[in-house]
């Protein structure tokens, strides 16, 4: 009897395989012609799939290299296991009490290792000849599937009690485990078929830990020099200090507090925590005597516009007198709004604002002049004029709001001494568990996704398709200034994630199963089965949340 032989097509070429032929050993043949390496695949549409699968009818395949967005995660993230497995071959596992990756630093991850391990430059040169041995052996990154009492029972025996909370709250019948030799782990997403495809990193001491640095999706066979970050690290380093003050370290942590502490506590502590947070900032604005101008910036969905008003609620807790200005009311009309190279809008760009009216008008106002500030119309895309002029008095203090606050161009009339600068975004400190983060992207795209569908009544799949050029506007325009801040804020809440929770999810259901966006759609879905879902009844009216559910106090 013959084998049964099946039909694959890529790239319009087509071969004919064995059935059960591993998609691995099919881009192995086709390597060649691409410029990157090979970790993932679609096979026949959007079926994503890992490269240990074998092909097993007639199909068209579409490989998937580290220089794109989901083959780039999959390399991340196959790195992170390539790091624990290294540090654990190379302490012995009695001397590691656990590994954590906290949380996303320049180009890579910082982390931290707890136990007998003496953390010194001899032992992550140890750890990183390791992690090369391993690649340059092509170690099979291995996944089985277990039941979830057998994955508790085994979790519990590896001591990541991290995962056991977890998957007490799962509903699936089934785990998948990743091993490399003996050692296993779970991870939430793609795996690349083995060590062979992690060859880019670097190891790094840093603070109390290390940060493991690796390539961006644009220049995957590259590792980037180590630029440290110290306000937005400290800010990050505050954020998990006060996660795990809280013990909400990991989502089943922050489930075990749903289900088993008052929530409503739980919510008023971590809404006490941001306004006190709040007001300390507005007491170092007031303390210092010159400034007139408050510029706050930070990257989309990170609440700059709540933020803004409850600042300058403290503002004038202080004895100031803020008045709020958006620079998106600076936008030139819409037929003068430059385009990007797909020749789509780009309201990202700085030239997408009307600089020289800008300063024009806050130099005026510093005089003490009446100004006749601009209202866009972002309905018929032109700029009206508010009816009732600004005018500034000895006391006054502007509170302006715009990606753009950090970047000097824009306030480039405006003395340095008279500027105070502040950088906000929705870090997120809540991990999966010590191993699985949840990148602060994630986090601000579903914001966004909630957002968009309340106020424009934009759909899911239309958010999703704009974020990677919303993300490319940000690396661009945003993330290189931050540095420059006085102070960084950090808006995201430790329980948020539970509440968006029943607001995102019917919106990720309509999306197309057929359409691009769905891959993602079905990724957050697949998220948010780790979450117990809770009501907005509990969330303040001034939360910073109440922007993108509805129901705040103040007109955003």
């Amino acid at each position: 009897m013959s084998e049964q032989m099946c039909r694959v097509t890529v790239e319009g070429e087509v071969r004919e395989y064995r059935a059960g032929t591993s998609y691995q050993k099919i881009a192995e043949d086709f390597q060649s012609r691409y410029d990157h390496q090979i970790v993932l695949v679609f096979a026949g549409g959007f079926h994503l799939q890992e490269l240990r699968k074998a092909v097993e009818r007639d199909c068209e395949l579409k490989f998937v290299t580290t220089a794109d967005a989901i083959g780039h995660e999959a390399y991340k993230r196959s790195m992170s296991f390539l790091l624990i497995k290294a540090v654990h071959d190379v302490a012995g596992h009695d001397s590691v009490d656990r590994v954590r990756i906290h949380f996303s630093l320049d180009k890579g991850y910082y982390c931290t290792v707890e136990g007998s391990v003496k953390l010194d430059e001899e032992f992550l040169q140890n750890v990183s000849e390791r992690m090369r041995e391993l690649s340059r052996q092509r170690i099979r990154i291995d996944k089985r599937s277990v039941h979830t009492d057998d994955a508790l029972e085994l979790f519990h025996r590896h001591g990541m009690y991290d995962k056991e909370r977890l998957f007490e709250y799962r509903r699936v019948s089934k785990v998948n485990i990743y091993s490399i030799n003996e050692f296993e782990d779970y991870y939430y997403g793609y795996m690349v078929p083995d060590a062979g495809c992690l060859k880019y990193f670097s190891l790094h001491l840093y603070d109390e830990g290390f940060v493991l640095q690796m390539p961006v999706k644009e220049k995957p066979e590259e590792v980037p020099e180590f630029t440290p970050r110290p306000k937005l690290f400290h800010v990050l380093k505050e954020s998990v200090e006060w996660g795990d003050c809280q013990d909400i370290e990991t989502v089943g942590a922050l489930n075990d507090m749903i289900t088993k502490s008052d929530m409503r506590e739980v919510v008023l502590v971590q809404e006490a925590h941001q306004e006190r947070q709040i007001g300390e900032i507005a007491k170092k604005i007031s303390d210092k005597k010159n400034t007139r101008f408050v510029l706050i910036a930070g990257p989309s969905s990170s609440g700059k516009t709540t933020f803004s008003h409850r600042l300058s609620i403290q503002l004038r807790v202080n004895g100031l007198k803020p008045h709020p200005i958006a620079v998106d009311n600076y936008f030139v009309d819409r037929e003068h709004t430059p385009r990007d190279k797909d020749g789509n809008y780009n309201f990202e760009c700085l030239e997408a604002i009307d600089i020289e009216k800008f300063n024009t008008d806050m130099e005026a106002l510093m005089r003490g002049e009446e100004v006749y500030l601009p209202i866009f119309d972002f309905k018929t895309g032109k700029r009206k004029y508010d009816n009732h002029p600004k005018k500034l008095g000895p006391d006054d203090i502007l509170v302006i709001e715009g990606i753009h606050c950090l970047n000097p161009k824009l306030t480039e009339a405006m003395r340095d001494e008279n500027k105070f600068k502040i950088y906000i975004s929705a870090l997120t400190q809540l991990n999966i568990d010590e191993h699985n983060r949840i990148p602060s992207t994630d986090g601000r795209l579903i914001r966004r996704i909630v957002r968009d569908a309340r106020t424009r009544g934009s759909s899911a799949m239309r958010t999703i398709s704009m974020w990677s050029s919303v993300r490319k506007g940000e690396e661009e325009n945003i993330f290189p200034y931050q540095e420059e801040a006085d102070v960084m804020f950090n808006s995201s809440l430790l329980y948020e994630l539970s509440v968006l929770k029943q607001y995102v999810e019917p919106l990720l259901f309509g999306v197309d199963k057929n359409s691009e966006e769905y891959l993602e759609a079905k990724r957050l879905l697949k998220f948010f089965d780790y979450f117990v879902g809770i009501g907005s009844e509990y969330v303040p009216t001034n939360s910073l949340l109440r922007e993108f559910i509805g129901g705040g106090c103040f007109r955003v």
